[in-house]
């Protein structure tokens, strides 16, 4: 209903200071008592370098050392699990399968002109070949943890050099693909502040990913190098485990789930009945049939035995039926929590809670639970917010905007959190903790500027905006302030982010 109309925006705390995932002094690791281990200065999160410009490191898996870094930075470097070169070799076999997708036609006819002695042949060049690149990729990996850094050195022609330092590491995810699991190796994936793609070493030995975890973890904290390793991983206690049987059910009771199979039944029939033209139908049905499998099927293998464990280096979630995750939400990198509730779901009080997690690819903290003990869990990962159960309504004439819809949004603001909610028959609360609001803006249209309308937004550190809709415009500009003030202030007065507290 808003053609194009005026704009508005206050900065909150978030911009006056840092980014949650961005450098700032709440970003930096630290020790029991509260200080920065080894008196360790700022860094970037992750540095490469190709071609080294600096002092030559040793080459081999001996010991080396940073440029820059000192004596007691020195460490031992290690190689992946003797299994990685196994991954590694299909890579050759890739591009001639994206060559064959590619063009198609072509391949077939190489294919047909190919005799058996041409195909022996060319198998007795490809599998020497593959496993050769296999094994020296896996040859020329390694890996190597210094007292303040991560470091990854990759790359067969061209090396490359992967610097993460550890106060930057904000989370680490263990997974287990099918195959990874019967061969006993595990693939460690870190999330590091100020990055968008994810570096992993894979594979290692499953117990081996374990303890590299731990001790990456432990020195983050401000353990001391010779002790870290012996830290071990941090007791958990589980909080909540999803029987298959109620996810099945909670699935089986999602509007999205039968709105995606009907559309494989129904849109292919028509196109039949239309056309008579099977590869129309193929074309279109075999999507739909893949969009109906992963909202259903695709969900209940990847959600399958989810547990949640409270542990002190944040949340840990397990999952998966064939392959295995184990990750972390890590403290204090919490920008929105999201408690979503589907229609069908209300009668059982179940509710679905997701998250943005500042630079990780962590999304979902719950896929179904009651009310009560969702909420109970929310209280962990926001410590001191209590989610509002009173919101206020748009007033009246916000239905001239949006019919009927317009009693889906509500808002509740506490000292703790702004709370914005949407949707009539799939309901979603959004709980945004003040000091993590980056910005406030407040939008109008001409059609809602006639009728005294406004949205309020809040930007996260997860780029991720969250808003309150169809408010009264002097309530909105009024919030626009309030809530530019309690970002401040929020930010000012929130503890520092800290692991293994």
């Amino acid at each position: 209903m808003s053609g194009p109309g005026s704009e508005e925006g206050t900065t909150g705390g978030g911009t006056t200071g840092h980014a949650p995932g961005a450098t700032g002094p709440a970003d930096r690791a630290r020790t029991p008592d509260g200080h920065a281990p080894n008196g360790a200065p700022r860094q970037p999160g992750r540095t490469t370098s190709g071609t080294p410009d600096h002092a030559p490191e040793p080459a081999g898996p001996a010991a080396d050392s940073a440029p820059g870094t000192s004596g007691t930075d020195r460490a031992v470097e290690r190689r992946l699990h003797p299994v990685t070169p196994l991954r590694r070799a299909w890579a050759p076999v890739a591009v001639l399968v994206g060559w064959a997708v590619h063009d198609p036609d072509q391949a077939q006819r190489q294919l047909t002109r190919l005799t058996t002695t041409h195909l022996l042949i060319g198998l007795a060049v490809l599998i020497p070949a593959a496993a050769l690149y296999g094994f020296l990729t896996w040859w020329f990996t390694h890996y190597a943890v210094t007292d303040t850094e991560l470091r990854i050195r990759t790359g067969l022609l061209f090396r490359r050099t992967a610097h993460i330092r550890l106060e930057r590491i904000q989370a680490i995810d263990v997974t287990q693909p099918l195959l990874a699991r019967v061969a006993g190796v595990a693939k460690l994936k870190l999330d590091v502040i100020g990055t968008g793609k994810k570096d992993e070493l894979a594979f290692l030995g499953a117990d081996e990913a374990r303890a590299l975890r731990a001790e990456l973890l432990a020195r983050a904290a401000g353990f001391a190098p010779e002790t870290a390793h012996e830290v071990g991983e941090a007791p958990a206690r589980q909080l909540l485990r999803v029987p298959p049987g109620v996810l099945a059910v909670s699935l089986l009771l999602t509007g999205a789930t039968w709105g995606t199979l009907l559309a494989a039944v129904v849109v292919p029939t028509l196109l039949w009945l239309a056309t008579h033209n099977l590869w129309t139908v193929l074309a279109t049905a075999l999507p739909l049939v893949g969009a109906a499998g992963a909202s259903s099927a695709g969900r209940f293998v990847g959600e399958y035995d989810w547990t949640v464990a409270e542990s002190p280096d944040g949340l840990r979630i397990d999952h998966g039926l064939l392959d295995r995750a184990h990750e972390t939400v890590p403290p204090g990198r919490v920008q929105t929590v999201r408690i979503v509730e589907p229609l069908l779901w209300r009668r059982r009080r179940w509710v679905r809670v997701e998250l943005d997690v500042a630079g990780s690819s962590n999304s979902v903290l719950l896929p179904v639970a009651p009310r009560e003990i969702a909420e109970s869990v929310v209280a962990r990962v926001l410590p001191g917010v209590t989610v509002p159960t009173e919101l206020s309504r748009p007033p009246r004439r916000a239905a001239r905007c949006r019919p009927l819809w317009w009693r889906g949004h509500g808002l509740a603001v506490t000292d703790a959190v702004f709370a914005a909610r949407h949707g009539l028959l799939r309901r979603s609360l959004a709980l945004v903790p003040h000091a993590k609001v980056q910005s406030v803006r407040l939008t109008q249209g001409p059609w809602r500027r006639a009728l005294r309308l406004a949205d309020v937004h809040v930007d996260t550190g997860a780029n991720k905006t969250v808003a309150a809709r169809l408010r009264d415009a002097g309530e909105a500009a009024e919030l626009l302030r309030s809530q530019a003030e309690r970002s401040r202030t929020g930010r000012r007065d929130a503890p520092p982010d800290r692991w293994m507290a």
